[in-house]
């Protein structure tokens, strides 16, 4: 009877909530995505809202019952919050602002050689996002397509296909309306998880990738080279490094060189609130609030985002992350005070955080060390 309970413990360890707290998740989901839609002003929000609802209420039903109807619960999930949308938003025209953003950079990028505007003066004027993204511009179909495969491709190379993750509002939401932060989140997941297998090289890469995206995948190279130090050493760290760095700075320094100006404007004043054009990122989390209603509001935002930042940089000399965990969990944290000091900011980007905490809490697979552990502990 224990090695029957034993092997049934190990085998389950990990895996999702059962029955009852998966169905009452996506029956909490079925209600908020219609009550997000009726509140929203945004054409694209309600649109996703009202049908991902139909979809979330049906995987409500499906979660009740046996393995294999959860399995098609949550396939119903993406199919309703995800995979609609993104054949029926691009196909009405309908997305939000970053789509557009997007398209047009790499527009620019074909037929001027640069994806910014030297003298941007009003808020379409504006790409806040580095060269990398440009390139999705460049691709047939909608950007959001192409977006929505490397987050997903990502996700799979770090081992955390989990349909559930890719259906949470937090994800499906942006996936079909926008989703230029997803493949960053996702590339940064890989540059982590390569790090914890012990491939630096590959690690560097992963995160210099996205550091060719945006801004906010910066912040994970310093955490990996922590990771990667603790675990094997400084010179697999200086590998790690200079790959990142080597790949990041031959997709940005060329636009830096040749329209200091311009970069300058478009993706670092532009993003912190610097122009006298106010970006449309306005969520009212405390940075927006203290740049908006309070004198001075946004050097005090910027000067308690720079603290935050050297206070997880303080961490990784104090305390380095030792396992993937760690690492994700300390980066995680790092990104969602981000989230909410950035004086230009937007609930949106909530999904770094959400994306790598689901990294930090991934459940060990059944049978390692771990779980086998777990399971005689659980039977003694």
């Amino acid at each position: 009877m224990r090695k029957i309970l034993g092997e049934h413990v190990a085998r389950y360890a990990g895996r999702p909530p059962g029955p009852p707290a998966e169905r009452y998740a996506w029956a909490g989901c079925a209600v908020l995505a219609p009550v997000f839609a009726l509140a929203s002003d945004m054409g694209p929000h309600r649109v996703w809202g009202l049908g991902a609802g139909a979809g979330y209420a049906l995987a409500a039903g499906l979660a009740s019952g046996s393995g294999r109807r959860r399995a098609a619960a949550r396939a119903v999930a993406v199919a309703g919050a995800v995979v609609v949308p993104l054949v029926a938003l691009p196909a009405a025209g309908l997305g939000q602002s970053e789509v557009g953003v997007v398209e047009r950079s790499g527009h620019l990028l074909l037929t001027t050689g640069s994806p910014y505007v030297t003298g941007p003066a009003a808020v379409g004027d504006f790409n806040p996002y580095l060269p990398g993204l440009a390139l999705f511009g460049l691709l047939p179909g909608d950007p959001r397509w192409w977006l929505a495969g490397a987050f997903v491709a990502a996700l799979a190379a770090a081992g955390l296909h989990r349909a559930w993750l890719l259906a949470c509002p937090p994800v499906a939401l942006p996936l079909a309306v926008g989703g230029v932060d997803l493949p960053v989140a996702g590339l940064m997941c890989l540059g982590v998880a390569l790090a914890g297998r012990g491939c630096p090289g590959r690690a560097g890469l992963a995160l210099g990738a996205a550091a060719t995206l945006k801004w906010t995948a910066w912040p994970a190279l310093p955490v990996v080279l922590a990771l990667v130090a603790a675990r094997r050493g400084g010179r697999p760290a200086l590998r790690c490094a200079a790959a990142g760095v080597a790949t990041a700075t031959a997709a940005v320094l060329p636009f830096v060189l040749t329209d200091p100006a311009g970069f300058v404007r478009n993706v670092v004043a532009f993003p912190l609130g610097l122009t006298s054009v106010v970006s449309p990122a306005a969520s009212p989390l405390p940075g927006h609030l203290l740049a908006a209603h309070v004198p001075g509001g946004t050097l005090v935002a910027l000067t308690l985002l720079v603290a935050g930042a050297l206070l997880i940089t303080l961490t990784l000399v104090v305390r380095p992350p030792g396992t993937v965990r760690e690492a994700a969990g300390r980066l995680a944290l790092g990104l969602g005070l981000a989230t909410a000091l950035m004086p230009a900011t937007r609930f949106g980007y909530v999904v770094y955080p959400l994306v790598l905490g689901a990294l930090a809490c991934r459940g060990r697979p059944p049978g390692t060390p771990a779980t086998r552990s777990a399971a005689k502990a659980a039977v003694a």
